[in-house]
């Protein structure tokens, strides 16, 4: 089983790929400018006795992702299993002060990338194609359903398109023995909401959930590992919401 996790050095996709391991995957980590994180993860992996390889690569850039997946082939070998979890979000803003080049960029990583990723994903996979089939997750956001208001209504469409393309692949593959799901993820305590501009966002409104607390990026990891597995053998364009109630 070889897995390849975007954007896999922090947050949930460092969770998903140190589990991964856990469970037998040979794991590339997949990392835009982080590289020591990402080979942090690669070493925890590699000390318990784990395969795993760190690999440099925008995803917001085609030739770069092409790039990325001639590296797990070479590396580890034919991809069974991938997990779309790169992803930016910008500063807090409300529609009004947003500009063409804010949406672009959010755009390029969180829908252009994981479509780029899912096509080379689906061309090593397919049964159609002479691959082995596999399972495909994308790491939404509960963003998607809600709309982020007064926040980052660009990241929940960004987050609905991923939804939209969860749910269209998973029809078109679906008899080429490739299993596509989401998981939607609501408030996690990661590093990306330093990168909007309020690092104690989920201090602020986990009291204010159904669970009253966020959620962890292993909650998040568990579900990602459970679509990609067998016991999700007939689970396909569907969608996991870990969110506390929210």
């Amino acid at each position: 089983m070889i897995l390849l996790v975007t954007g896999g050095g922090r947050g949930i996709g460092a969770a998903t790929a140190r589990l991964a391991a856990d469970r037998g995957y040979a794991v590339c980590v997949n990392y835009r400018s982080d590289r020591r994180a990402a080979e942090t993860v690669v070493a925890d992996i590699v000390g318990s006795g784990g395969r795993a390889v760190a690999v440099q690569a925008d995803v917001s850039v085609e030739s770069e992702v092409e790039g990325l997946f001639r590296a797990v082939d070479a590396q580890l070998g034919r991809l069974t299993a991938l997990v779309n979890n790169a992803g930016i979000l910008e500063r807090q803003a409300r529609v009004e002060a947003l500009d063409a080049a804010r949406i672009t960029r959010v755009l390029a990583t969180n829908v252009v990338g994981a479509f780029i990723c899912a096509r080379e994903a689906v061309g090593r996979m397919s049964t159609a194609r002479g691959g082995p089939g596999g399972s495909i997750v994308n790491v939404s956001s509960r963003a998607a359903i809600l709309g982020s208001p007064g926040e980052y209504v660009d990241y929940a469409a960004s987050k609905a398109a991923l939804d939209a393309l969860t749910t269209g692949l998973a029809k078109e593959v679906a008899a080429e023995g490739i299993r596509v799901n989401g998981v939607r993820a609501g408030i996690i305590d990661t590093d990306i909401h330093a990168s909007g501009g309020e690092p104690g966002r989920v201090q602020r409104l986990g009291p204010t959930l159904p669970m009253q607390r966020g959620g962890s990026a292993m909650e998040v990891a568990r579900a990602i590992l459970w679509l990609l597995s067998d016991d999700a053998s007939y689970t396909t364009a569907s969608f996991i919401d870990v969110a506390g109630g929210r």
